[in-house]
Formats: structure tokens, C-alpha cells, sequence
């Protein structure tokens, strides 16, 4: 009966798990959407187009209204995605009275400008949402080395543990955070990496190189410090219990929340890590467990329960949570901004994010990235829901990060994209006349293909992943 119970509350939290992500994938998606739509449709008013729908949405309308200027506003069913469409002579005859409204009588730049506005209003949100993460300050962990792996590429520069890393390549990193994006700029790539590092307690300076050869080229999800062979430093903390869930094999062998774990199988324990290592090592094995409670030795034996890691392994498991350590104050590296310091902050970090995205699409091209880490909207909907349970910042994050994802995609120079009609406006701002229909219609046949083929190469991807 206990174990129905357990059962049944694992799959009713799992269900719940799955709405919210749905839910949050929902917002994410409407959020994004209405912003972009709203910026082609802003720009089209200023122009003096008539825009006679604006839709979130494909398909079946769930629910319609009008505006006062005639505008039919559509929520439809089908959330990947929306449109604007505007008074046009080209997909439909236009009342003598209305031919100053459409938009294919406006002038070649007003065009380019009301194209322009959909991606721009994406970055636009960007730097609001990160505006709006950094106005009550960061807090991160100082990029201090913990373990250096033998043979590595951190090896080869020199670098040791207890360093603290201050640029690479001559860029400055004050936190883990900034060291990890820097280092993903050099994913796939050959040559030389250059390292500012320095010592504890000191102001010396340290220069240092080792060489790159098509560096984690073609992995799936890389990890680029554990690629550099460096581990993150932290504070030791013991096993010390401070939660046991129910039904596992922890509480069925009588451990509490408060008791120190010591030792397994009479193989004295090198704090919490020690335990994890030692646990998911064993899978379904029965161990001796000694531990401290109220200051008095005591011994009992569990089973650790078999499960399925993200990996596909097999590990141990018992179902406790430790104490968390306290870090210390000098490994810390916290940021205060001003209201105009934040702005600031804020355009310099999308626009720095707008590069990395288009690197990585280079990267992708010249396969020094693999394309199995293109996404589609199953593993995007699965980052929604996890950001959204690590908290509201994170999940504000996550947006500032698709909404310029989805700017700099739709500026790519591709028909049938925002960056394709811009091209074929560009060239007629030159050559003083538009691009012949034939050529423009054949584009937008290869533009929808590629499209097409990369959205089923990323749904491809998201499924192997499940």
C-alpha cells in the first residue's frame, strides 16, 4: 500500500511537472511572439499601412476582436508563431480610397523600416528583461580553480588549483559565468588560448598558453571548463543530512534530517561528494552505513534504489539532501547598479549575447559545432519549465536569451525571414528598382526549404534527447 501511495504521488508530480512547463513554455512563446508582431505592426500605423490583422498564433482563431481603426486581433490555436498582414496590392484588389495605405505603395525605406521593427522589438525586450535581472544587483562565484584534470589543456597552460583565472585571450572575467561564456567562443576552433591568472593573497599577474586542435569539436552539449579540465573550487561541506525524503531507502533505514554521515561500508567518507560518488556507484547494493547523531555512533543498512540517469546509466540512489555550505565572502563577486548603470549594462550584455548567437551560427555552418545541439521546441519548452522552477530570475533570463535568438534568426538573409525581404529591399534601394518577382518567389521556395529542413533537424534532435 505504501508503495501505491509513493508511486502515485511520484506520477501525480510528474504530471504537475509537465503542465507547468507547457504552461511556462506558453508564456515564453506568447510573450516573445506578441512583442515581435507588435513591433512590425507599431512601425506599419507610423508608416500609414493599414494593417488588417495582427495574430498570435496559427490557424483556427480561438478568439477574435476589432479595433477602432477596423484591425481584426486574432489569438489562434496554434502557439508557434504569428503574423501581421497588411493592406497589399499584391495578394488582393485595394479600394482607390485605400491605396495610400498599402504597404507596397510606401517607400522602399519605409518598407525596410517596418521589417526591421519585428526583430528589433525582440532586442528591445531583451535589454528590458536584463534590465530589469540586474536592477537589484548579482551575485556570482569569483572563477577560482578547484581540481585541474592531468594531461589537459588547463594543464598545458600551467594553470593550478586555487588560482583565480582573470581573463582568456586577453578578455576579462570576473565571475565562473563569464569565464564559461568566453569559453564557449572558442569551441570547435584550433590555435592557441591565452590565460591571465593569479594566486591568492597576491597581486601578481600570471600569463599563460596552451594549444587548442578543433577543441571539443562535434560534441553534443559541451561543456567547455570541464573540455579546459578545470573544475569549479567550493567549499568542502560534510555529509551532513538536512532533508530525507519519504519512502526512500534513507528513511526506510532510519535516517534522519541532522544526522552526519561518516562512513560506508566501513570507508571513512570525504564529505558529501564522497557519498554521492560512492552511492551511484552501486545500484540496488546494500551498504553499512555509519553515522553521528546527537553526538552519539551509531550503524544501519540500506539498499540504494536503481535509477536512470540523464545519461542513460544506471545509479544509486537514497533520497537524501545535504546542508548546504556557506561561501565565503572572498569567492564571491557581487555587482551593484545605478538605474542608468543597469540600462547600460543591460544594452552591452544583449549585444554581446546578439554576437555569441551569430558565432555559434557561423560555427554551425563551418561544422565547428555539431548540429545536434540545435534545438527545437520540445527541449525549449523543457529549458522554459526548468528555469521557471529554479526561480523568476532565472526564468526572466531564459526569455532575454530566446527573444535574441529569435531577433538575430529572423535577420539571417534568408526569403521567406524578416533578414530575407530586408535583402531584397536592400537591393532595390541600390539598383533603384525592385527585385523581379520570379527571382524574389523562387528565393522564398529555397528560403522555406531550408527553413523547413532546420526545424526538422531540430525536432530530430529533441526527440533523440528524449
Amino acid at each position: 500500500m505504501q508503495q501505491r501511495v509513493l508511486f502515485g504521488d511520484l506520477n501525480r508530480g510528474f504530471a504537475v511537472d509537465n503542465i507547468l512547463t507547457i504552461v511556462w513554455f506558453l508564456v515564453a512563446l506568447g510573450v516573445l511572439v506578441t512583442f515581435h508582431e507588435f513591433g512590425h505592426f507599431y512601425v506599419a500605423r507610423r508608416c500609414g499601412v493599414k494593417v488588417l490583422r495582427f495574430s498570435v498564433g496559427f490557424g483556427k482563431p480561438l478568439y477574435t476582436w476589432h479595433g477602432k481603426t477596423g484591425t481584426e486581433y486574432t489569438l489562434a490555436w496554434i502557439p508557434l508563431g504569428g503574423f501581421v498582414k497588411m493592406l497589399d496590392e499584391r495578394e488582393g484588389d485595394v479600394p482607390e480610397e485605400q491605396l495610400e495605405q498599402a504597404f507596397n505603395r510606401k517607400s522602399v525605406w519605409q518598407r525596410m523600416a517596418i521589417v526591421v521593427a519585428g526583430p528589433l522589438a525582440n532586442f528591445i525586450l531583451a535589454v528590458l528583461l536584463f534590465w530589469v535581472m540586474l536592477m537589484p544587483g548579482t551575485t556570482d562565484v569569483a572563477p577560482v580553480i578547484g581540481k585541474v584534470q592531468p594531461d589537459s589543456v588547463a594543464a598545458e597552460a600551467g594553470l593550478v588549483p586555487g588560482q583565480e583565472i582573470l581573463a582568456v585571450d586577453g578578455v576579462r572575467v570576473n565571475t565562473w559565468q563569464d569565464l564559461t561564456r568566453q569559453l564557449m567562443r572558442r569551441l570547435g576552433e584550433s590555435g592557441t588560448m591565452t590565460f591571465t591568472a593569479k594566486y591568492p593573497d597576491s597581486s601578481l599577474e600570471y600569463q599563460s598558453e596552451a594549444t587548442l586542435n578543433q577543441w571539443l569539436q562535434g560534441e553534443e552539449e559541451p561543456d567547455p571548463t570541464a573540455g579546459l579540465g578545470i573544475t569549479l573550487w567550493q567549499p568542502a561541506f560534510d555529509a551532513l543530512l538536512e532533508q530525507v525524503m519519504e519512502g526512500s531507502p534513507a528513511e526506510e533505514a532510519g535516517l534522519k534530517p541532522g544526522d552526519l554521515l561518516l562512513a560506508l561500508d566501513g570507508q571513512p567518507l570525504e564529505g558529501w561528494r564522497g557519498l554521492v560518488e560512492y552511492v551511484q556507484a552501486r545500484p540496488g547494493g546494500t551498504m553499512q552505513v555509519e553515522y553521528e547523531r546527537d553526538g552519539e555512533l551509531q550503524t544501519t543498512t540500506l539498499t540504494a534504489r536503481a535509477v536512470t540517469a540523464e545519461d542513460g546509466r544506471q545509479v544509486g540512489q537514497i533520497g537524501v539532501m545535504p546542508v548546504r555550505p556557506t561561501w565565503p565572502e572572498s569567492m564571491l563577486r557581487k555587482q551593484e547598479y545605478s538605474l542608468a548603470g543597469g540600462f547600460v549594462k543591460a544594452v552591452h550584455k544583449t549585444w554581446e549575447t546578439s554576437g555569441f548567437v551569430l558565432l555559434s551560427l557561423k560555427k554551425l555552418i563551418l561544422g565547428e559545432i555539431s548540429t545536434k545541439n540545435l534545438s527545437g521546441p520540445i527541449t525549449i519548452a523543457k529549458v522554459a519549465g526548468a528555469s521557471a522552477k529554479a526561480g523568476m530570475n532565472y526564468y526572466v533570463g531564459f526569455l532575454a536569451l530566446l527573444s535574441i535568438s529569435l531577433g538575430v534568426f529572423n535577420l539571417l538573409p534568408i526569403p521567406v525571414l524578416d533578414g530575407g525581404h530586408l535583402f531584397y529591399y536592400l537591393i532595390e534601394a541600390v539598383k533603384g528598382s525592385p527585385v523581379p518577382e520570379k527571382v524574389q518567389m523562387a528565393g522564398y521556395q529555397v528560403g522555406l526549404v531550408l527553413v523547413m529542413g532546420l526545424m526538422v533537424l531540430a525536432l530530430y534532435n529533441d526527440v533523440m534527447r528524449l
